[in-house]
């Protein structure tokens, strides 16, 4: 404890002599201390900018933007080899319409209309298409009238990961008309004694590989029967069966090889049997390059039993210009001639005493190719031998029904021109011209019933969305006919134009008006048979769809 009384003692006596220091004389200053507040430390305010708003300038320039729309059309300058169809990849988010309508009308002519249309299936795996339709009409003329009638289905069938498609066919035609070209017109005849009716029966059937095969091979066999017979009991049977297939060899190389059978039966209204039987092969080596497209072979044919062999090359160079593609070849096919095809081309035709088809050798050269993104043309130029030619030409008693004569050996010289303006699928305008000129005949005078020159043309506008406009053109020089001399006559030049329109009046309800022979002429495509004049038809159609699941 004595440090700690020692330490206090000393501070005592420091503390003392320091208080006695400052009461000393001759120090006058009065020092003390004086505490005004507590210190706080602050930060000096910052200096703030003062932005004003002010309102914007409007720019009153229009900008100027380039666009560069392609073109939604596709011309092709070249000519593919074959073309085939292909199934429909339908979208499965999107659902199958199947399409359907109604469409009946009438006329002047006591002229009735209706024709329909269904659709079947739900597009995948099956699609059928039901088609039926009716029309007939009466002129001024004694037995000037017409009725045709016919109704099909077309169906195509796959199974769910197949590649093959089945495809069939069956339809029924019904076409009546009446011998009225009598010569002279106050030959007394009735009804049944100049009617013509034909009725015709149709089933096909046929199998395809949407795609080639593990070894590069495509297939579409199909086999075809019609049943033909008129109200004169003549009656006919064809049976065509056809076998393609196709092989290629990368990209370049190919090789085509296909088996035609088209065997026919005909038996006339006297017992009398015709048979008719065609059969050939067609093989045929491709090249294919990007500039340069070449087919060939030659095709062995037995026409009743006699043999021919037929030239089948075709040849396309694409010039420097990509759109001007040069074409040429020499060419064999047959025409085969029935009592069914005969009587669809002339139905005033009495029954054929004897059937031979009509064997052609072409030799052609032309060009084709497109002009801008719209505009197409194609040209060319032939030289064709004809063998049994089939001519028709009036009977020498009153002319009212037509012989079919073949004719041995004939040439002709053929001019033939297409152009074409497409817009879109909005506007086309298609236009041809044919130039033929028949030559070297030995049994006949002239080509009898074959036209020298064939103009046609088709107009089809969609003017709005729900207003469509259409227009057809058809005009030729008159054909060289046999009098009942037989001495040849020409008949007057033709020319027929047709139009009509097609709007809606409601989402599912439209109006459509078919104008005919706008220009009333009175013309003969077939000698003593004056056609229709101008014919007006209007009515309704109906259309409806039934969504597929």
């Amino acid at each position: 404890m004595k440090p700690i009384f020692l330490i206090i003692f000393c501070s005592v006596c420091a503390v003392s002599l320091h208080a006695q220091r400052r009461n000393q004389p001759g120090d006058t200053t009065n020092k003390t201390v004086v505490i005004t507040s507590a210190y706080k430390p602050s930060v000096r305010p910052a200096s703030k900018i003062n932005l004003s708003a002010s309102t914007l300038v409007v720019d009153t320039t229009r900008p100027k933007l380039q666009y560069n729309v392609p073109s939604q059309n596709l011309f092709f300058t070249y000519q593919p080899v074959s073309l085939k169809p292909l199934a429909l990849s339908i979208d499965t988010v999107v659902n199958w319409d199947n399409q359907n309508f109604i469409k009946v009308g009438a006329g002047n002519y006591k002229t009735p209309y209706a024709e329909a249309g269904f659709t079947l299936g739900d597009g995948v795996n099956s699609l059928v298409n039901i088609h039926t339709k009716h029309i007939s009409q009466k002129g001024k003329i004694p037995f000037q009238q017409y009725s045709h009638s016919n109704a099909d289905l077309v169906a195509t069938f796959t199974e769910p990961g197949s590649n093959n498609e089945w495809r069939g066919k069956a339809g029924f035609d019904n076409f009546t008309t009446y011998q009225y070209g009598y010569r002279p017109d106050t030959l007394p005849f009735n009804k049944d004694q100049i009617r013509n009716s034909f009725n015709t029966l149709n089933i096909s059937s046929g199998v395809r590989n949407k795609n080639a095969n593990e070894y590069g091979i495509s297939y579409n066999p199909s086999v075809d029967v019609n049943f033909f017979q008129d109200n004169n009991k003549g009656k006919e049977t064809n049976i065509v069966l056809k076998a393609p297939m196709n092989k290629t060899f990368g990209k370049v190389f190919g090789f085509n090889l296909g088996f035609t059978a088209d065997v026919t039966t005909f038996k006339r209204f006297d017992g009398t049997k015709i048979k008719n039987n065609l059969f050939y092969l067609t093989p045929e080596i491709l090249f294919k390059s990007p500039n340069f497209n070449f087919s060939g072979g030659f095709i062995p044919s037995w026409d009743n039993q006699k043999f021919n062999l037929l030239p089948n090359f075709n040849l396309l160079v694409k010039l420097s210009d990509e759109r001007f593609v040069l074409q040429g070849g020499w060419i064999g096919y047959y025409v085969k001639n029935t009592y069914q095809q005969l009587a669809g081309f002339n139905p005033w035709i009495s029954q054929p005493q004897q059937l031979l088809n009509t064997r052609i050798k072409e030799q052609y050269a032309g060009f084709k190719g497109s002009a801008g993104n719209h505009f197409t043309y194609n040209a060319k130029v032939s030289y064709l031998n004809y063998s049994n030619a089939a001519l028709l030409a009036n009977d020498s008693i009153d002319g009212k029904s037509f012989e079919t004569i073949f004719e041995p050996v004939m040439k002709a010289l053929r001019l033939h021109g297409e152009i074409g303006y497409t817009a879109q699928e909005k506007f086309s305008l298609l236009a041809g011209a044919t130039i033929s000129q028949y030559s070297g005949l030995q049994n006949n005078q002239k080509a009898w019933g074959l036209l020298p020159l064939e103009i046609t043309g088709s107009l089809r506008w969609q003017v709005l969305k729900d207003f469509q406009f259409k227009a057809d053109l058809f005009a030729w020089d008159g054909a060289q006919y046999r009098n009942k001399a037989g001495d040849s006559q020409k008949s007057k030049a033709a020319f027929d134009l047709n139009a009509g329109v097609e709007f809606m009046v409601m989402p599912q309800l439209g109006i459509w008006l078919q104008f005919n022979n706008i220009l009333n002429n009175q013309y003969q495509r077939w000698n003593q048979y004056q056609v229709l004049g101008a014919n007006v038809m209007g009515g309704i159609v109906y259309s409806f769809s039934q969504t597929g699941k």
